[in-house]
């Protein structure tokens, strides 16, 4: 008889070999590995097969494993942020962060109550904030795959999409205080507000210290050669790395705003400047390894695995306002996205391929649907449609901007030679050198 722990390897080897070959497959059509590995999930899970091979739901084992692939997916989006790259955000790319975020989930939240009656105050605004959500990974991994990483139109990009996370993860953290507390409304939003404020306030201090320590090299610097020449351990910035978080997580988790705020902000707070280049790199590096490796394509077949399309019912209501809503969640990022770059002064092309790819969802609105599932706010039908929605506009978001790249692309490269060509050069006519300094002779007259 196969014991619990060989039944938990065998679960484990087929999640993760099928999510990283179907996402590699994935790739390869011009997809994100995250639309294979969803799409995995959904195959194995009580949507499909999972009735057949007596698959019900995830098991405790793998609860635990989503719960911490859901931190290390925060972690790693706060690393991928920097407060030197928030504070060089110029106001173009900063208010297209904001309206990108504000404006969906302002306008979600009333099609939601329209679409779903049945459904209370805080589903309406939740669902409205995941659906507004540019997935930052997402969105880089599009634009280096279109070429277009290293542009100031995809450094205009990624820094809107920089604002916009902040944005979301702090209206997240204000919502689930208030969803949460139990206590009449005007006291849970002074409550979740103070709570916000308060871990903010503590992420700013720790902020400035580590700024003013920095700025006086002699003394940073012999603080970190103190702890090389102490720590003896291998790895032993990664593992403070993770203690920091956790303990970020925790404070987090203890005002009320759920551990994934923590983590997000401790890896916002790990900057090249406080733990110096290389060890950066290093950290970054593992990070990235154990995450993308592992925890990232195990999350998405996990999320997929909870998805229920069956709970939707398939009626002819159900799939209206379903589809009601992915129109939204496209055409309102769309609309935002190229309207404010137009406005913003960027070309036609370039907007309406802003427009496309800000519509792509991924990990951070997962892992909030995650949490808000586990929290009890979210049941498996409220679930399934946002993971949907980031499924479908994932899927959308390459295919709707294909069609511009070219001619970006293009642009951008005649706009770069134009500024590196030499300036013309003026006609030089030759003058002959003097070989004395006496009076040159005159030609002979004419005889």
């Amino acid at each position: 008889m196969i014991n619990a722990t060989t039944l938990f390897i065998i679960g484990l080897f087929l999640l993760i070999a099928s999510a990283v070959l179907v996402g590699e497959l994935f790739t390869h059509i011009g997809q994100a590995p995250l639309v294979g590995q969803l799409l995995v999930g959904v195959l194995l899970g009580p949507t499909l097969l999972g009735p057949a091979l007596g698959l019900a739901s995830v098991t405790p084992e793998f609860s635990g494993l989503e719960t911490l692939a859901t931190f290390f997916i925060l972690l790693i989006a706060g690393l991928s942020i920097s407060p030197q790259q928030l504070r060089s955000t110029g106001v173009p790319s900063a208010l297209l962060g904001m309206a990108m975020f504000f404006i969906p989930f302002a306008g979600g939240a009333g099609l939601v109550r329209l679409l779903y009656p049945t459904w209370g105050g805080y589903e309406d605004l939740f669902v409205s904030l995941t659906i507004s959500i540019t997935a930052l990974p997402v969105l880089g991994v599009m634009l280096q795959e279109f070429g277009l990483l290293e542009t100031p139109f995809g450094v205009f990009l990624l820094n809107a999409s920089v604002v916009n996370e902040l944005c979301a993860v702090t209206v997240f953290a204000t919502l689930l205080e208030m969803s949460t507390s139990g206590v009449p409304g005007w006291i849970a939003a002074g409550t979740a507000v103070g709570s916000v404020l308060l871990f903010l306030g503590t992420v700013l201090a720790v902020y400035f210290l580590l700024r003013f320590l920095v700025s006086r090299p002699a003394t940073w610097n012999r603080l970190k050669e103190g702890f090389r020449r102490t720590w003896n351990s291998r790895e032993a910035s990664f593992a403070l790395l993770i203690v920091a978080a956790l303990g970020s997580a925790l404070y987090s988790q203890y005002l009320g705003l759920t551990f994934v705020v923590g983590a997000f902000y401790a890896g916002f707070l790990i900057t090249p400047e406080v733990t110096g280049k290389t060890a950066h790199r290093s950290i970054t590096t593992v990070l990235d390894t154990v995450g993308w490796g592992f925890f990232i394509p195990l999350f998405f077949v996990l999320v997929g695995y909870d998805t229920n399309f069956r709970s939707l019912g398939f009626s002819t209501a159900t799939l209206v306002a379903f589809a009601g809503l992915v129109a939204y969640a496209v055409v309102s990022k769309f609309i935002v996205g190229s309207g404010i770059s137009l406005a913003l002064g960027r070309t036609p092309n370039e907007s309406f391929l802003s427009g496309f790819l800000v519509t792509s969802r991924g990990a951070v609105a997962s892992a909030m649907a995650v949490i808000l599932l586990s929290a009890g706010v979210f049941n498996t039908t409220v679930f399934t449609i946002v993971a949907g929605v980031t499924l479908i506009t994932t899927i959308i978001a390459p295919i709707g901007a294909r069609p511009f790249v070219r001619t970006v692309l293009s642009s951008w490269h005649r706009d770069r030679q134009e500024k590196e060509a030499p300036a013309e050069e003026k006609p030089v006519y030759p003058i002959p050198a003097a070989r004395s300094r006496s009076r040159p002779r005159l030609p002979e007259p004419p005889r």
